[in-house]
This record gives structure tokens, C-alpha cells and sequence, in this order.
């Protein structure tokens, strides 16, 4: 639930904001739409209520082609929310109340994955419990899947997860709290970059906004500018990145590629209102 605003409030302040708006969102579930409308093959597994929020979330997930399969309908639960303020410059401001995302457990987990040695790449955030992406990630590393974790809502992260792990993709912000190194130039994103390689991770993309994104892993490390575009709303930027970026690597196209159209993804994004809606389709990525 989104409004518009000149502005944000200070702590205790009431304003008047503009327009109201309501999308679907939720970062699991951008990623998975900005996933299959980049060309993916995408199950999604996820937990909501029988409320009609998670009626109308299934229902949207599987127009876009997601399986939907090993979703878990929680009786008389309430679906996850998000609340978005985002002001003029379009950066946004945003508060999650969790619903039943809280409720998909390891055990769920486990079931769904029995016996799963073939897929290519998963791809978590952490709007799911902490122990449910341990769990992902112990299954991951006993079959030599790859998993990539962006790190939002911004945590630390046990050694548990980071170690073996294929990808992690936190923001500036997100960086500073998984090593304690503020991002702030081109020598802190790569001694940030080092600590988490220092942990077990293989490879680091930090993302920078209109800055662009950053690369390192123990061979090389570069980094992109990001298409300069006029940003209308931030919101689902990164998810949008990061799912495009997961189909990318799944295609077998190398670093530079895959992160360069994961930013031409997210730049088209932030060009209109919403979140999982503001994902673009592989014929308009191509063309931009």
C-alpha cells in the first residue's frame, strides 16, 4: 500500500500526502515475476493467508507463468503487507508487517525440496524466517546447487549461510551491516566485498543505485554504472535486479553480462509506480 508524498514525515509529524496506490509486492515475490518475465522457468515457494490478499497474490503469480505448486495457503492466516511512503524524489520509506511470510518453516522447506538436485539457481531475501534460509542454504550446499541471498530486510547473517554460499547481493546499507564497513567509496565496497568473501562467500555483487553495482570474488572485481534514467519509484528495484540477475546466471552468461542487463532491468523499473507491475518483460530489457 503505497502513497505519495512531497516529503517524508519527521518522527511524530502528520503530513498530507498525494495519491494512494495498492500492488502486488512483497520482495520474494517481485524477484519471482522479474524472473519470469526475463525468460525463467520459476517455482515459487512462499507462504500466505486464504485471505484475499493471497488469493489474488496466487492468482497474479500464476498469470506470469510462476509454479506455484509449493506455496503454502495458511488457514485464516493474513498475507504480508508492506506499507510505502515515497516522496518526490522517488525514494521510498517502507514498513513490513510479515503475516504468514513468518510462518514458511524449514520443515516446509525440507518437503518441498525432497529430492530436489536440479535446479539451477535459488534465489532468497530475508521477508522469510532466518532459520527457513539456513535450512535453503544447507540444502543448497549438500547438492552443489547455487543459491543467492540478498540480504533485505538488512540483517547479519550467521556463518551458517555465508559460508559456501554462491552469491550474496546486499545494497550499501545491507553491506555495512553484514561487516561493519560503511560503503561509502570505492575502497570501502571492496574491503566490505573482502570481509564477506573472508566469511565463505564465493562471490559479492554490492548494488549502488543510479550508482550502479559492484563485483569482486577471489579472481577479479569491477564494477557498472547503472542506465541513467528519470526514477519515478525505487520500490522494487533490487528485487527486480536480483531476479533477472538469477536468470542471467542460470543461462550461463558471465558477470558483466548478467549484471548489466539485471541493471538495464532495474533502471526500467524505477521509471513507474509499483512493484512486482514495474518488472520489465525480456523484449523490453533487450530493447532498452
Amino acid at each position: 500500500m503505497v502513497v505519495k508524498t512531497e516529503r517524508f514525515p519527521a518522527p511524530g509529524e502528520t503530513i498530507i500526502g498525494g495519491d494512494f496506490y495498492m500492488f502486488p509486492g512483497g520482495k520474494g515475490a517481485n524477484q519471482a515475476v522479474a524472473a519470469a518475465r526475463a525468460g525463467g522457468e520459476i517455482t515459487f515457494i512462499c507462504a500466505v493467508g486464504d485471505d484475499l490478499f493471497g488469493q489474488n497474490a496466487l492468482k497474479g503469480y500464476q498469470r506470469e507463468g510462476i509454479d506455484t505448486g509449493a506455496a503454502l495457503v495458511v488457514k485464516n492466516g493474513a498475507s504480508g503487507v508492506a506499507l510505502i511512503t515515497v516522496n518526490q524524489e522517488g525514494e521510498n520509506e517502507i514498513v513490513v508487517a510479515s503475516g504468514t511470510n513468518g510462518q514458511l518453516s524449514p520443515e516446509h522447506l525440507e518437503k518441498t525440496l525432497a529430492g530436489n538436485t536440479d535446479t539451477d539457481i535459488f534465489l532468497t531475501q530475508l521477508e522469510i524466517p532466518i532459520d527457513t534460509v539456513a535450512c535453503l542454504a544447507g540444502h543448497a550446499g549438500r547438492n552443489r546447487q547455487k543459491l543467492i541471498v540478498n540480504p533485505a530486510p538488512a540483517q547479519f547473517l550467521q556463518d551458517a549461510i555465508l559460508n559456501g554460499l554462491f552469491l550474496i547481493t546486499p545494497n550499501e546499507t545491507e553491506a555495512k551491516i553484514l561487516t561493519g564497513i560503511e560503503v561509502t567509496d570505492e575502497k570501502s565496497r571492496a574491503a566490505a566485498a573482502q570481509a564477506l568473501l573472508d566469511r565463505g562467500v564465493q562471490n559479492v555483487i554490492i548494488t549502488l543505485g543510479s550508482s550502479g553495482s559492484y563485483f569482486r570474488n577471489a579472481g577479479e572485481s569491477f564494477g557498472l554504472p547503472a542506465p541513467k534514467v528519470r526514477a519515478v519509484d525505487t520500490t522494487a528495484a533490487g528485487d527486480v535486479f536480483n531476479g533477472v540477475l538469477a536468470v542471467c546466471l542460470a543461462k550461463n552468461m558471465d558477470w558483466r553480462s548478467s549484471m548489466a542487463h539485471a541493471s538495464k532491468a532495474a533502471a526500467l523499473s524505477v521509471t513507474k509506480m509499483g512493484a512486482q507491475d514495474t518488472a520489465p518483460t525480456k523484449e523490453e530489457i533487450n530493447q532498452f
